[in-house]
């Protein structure tokens, strides 16, 4: 079993408790340990700047970037993935991929040149704001639910221009179908679930998930237990009901999974931590087939990354 999760705040953790020691730790959900265990052939690490830290900026971004490189790079097991190519690299070395992502550009501040630096120390996802409003663009629980500034917009082509792959879990409805009128290509949905299924903000209507499947891009369902179940403590089987409804639309083949491990006050019951998914994939295999379990794992996203990520030019 092969496994991809396109989303964990682990950095950020790292960011509050700089003692914290990425191999082994009771206070991080993802470890390299759990990722071992797991079968783990990439996760996707965000560069998340919490409301807890004062005035946080681009030079907190560079922190978090370089907690990236010396408390997990810093594992001879662990290689950083860039370009396309990278990750069949990786595997065939026995190493686990690690990519940066960046969960709100408040920190960029509307500066091309600290967008192209990020993208040089490895950014490859970029996910335009968290619940609130910046610079770029209104997250979904900004009350004016508005979509992408002027800044935002010219931002969304600048990330095109370099080959970053754009997320939009967290931004507004409207902002969703702005930045699909803008850019041509595939985007993500790192970490969110279905709105029909659980009727949150943060979710995806069945009209913005039928948009993502067209242009096939990719959603990663996520644990959050309040985007799995609204109604009661979640537990790992309401997760079924979403990947249900998104593959009754015909998007079984976009599925994959986005954790948000270490960014969560509460859990599903079930997927505590990364070491959970060899217990989620025995739940998936009594409900689907094997190419089927292959996909949502792994090579769903793997095919996005495959195609999606930037040729280097070395």
């Amino acid at each position: 079993m092969k496994v991809i999760d396109a989303h964990c705040d682990a950095l950020n953790r790292m960011m509050l408790r700089p003692d914290i020691d990425f191999h082994s730790s009771e206070h991080l959900d993802v470890t390299l340990e759990r990722l071992v265990a797991s079968g783990s052939a990439m996760q996707l690490f965000a560069v998340y700047l919490s409301a807890t830290l004062h005035s946080p900026g681009f030079r907190e971004v560079l922190q978090c970037i370089d907690y990236f490189y010396t408390k997990v790079l810093a594992h001879p097991q662990m290689r950083h993935i860039r370009y396309a190519g990278e990750l069949a690299q990786a595997e065939a070395e026995g190493k686990i991929g690690a990519m940066l992502t960046l969960e709100g550009v408040d920190g960029l501040m509307g500066d091309e040149l600290y967008l192209r630096t990020v993208f040089q120390l490895g950014v490859r996802c970029i996910g335009l704001t968290w619940n609130y409003a910046n610079w770029a663009a209104d997250g979904v629980k900004e009350p004016r639910q508005g979509g992408l500034t002027l800044k935002g917009r010219q931002f969304v082509k600048q990330c095109e221009e370099l080959g970053i792959i754009l997320d939009v879990s967290h931004l507004t409805e409207r902002g969703f179908w702005e930045l699909a009128e803008l850019s041509p290509r595939p985007f993500i949905a790192s970490h969110s679930n279905a709105l029909d299924i659980a009727p949150d903000p943060r979710n995806l209507s069945r009209a913005q998930i039928e948009a993502i499947r067209d242009r096939d891009g990719r959603i990663g369902l996520t644990f959050i237990p309040w985007l799995v179940d609204t109604t009661r403590p979640a537990v790992m089987t309401d997760l079924l009901r979403h990947i249900d409804y998104v593959a009754s639309l015909g998007g079984g083949h976009i599925l994959g999974f986005g954790s948000d491990f270490d960014g969560l006050s509460r859990k599903t019951e079930g997927l505590e931590h990364a070491g959970c998914f060899p217990a989620l994939a025995e739940l998936l295999a009594r409900h689907y087939d094997d190419d089927f379990v292959r996909g949502l794992l792994y090579e769903n996203w793997r095919t996005f990354f495959e195609r999606s990520l930037p040729v280097s030019v070395i």
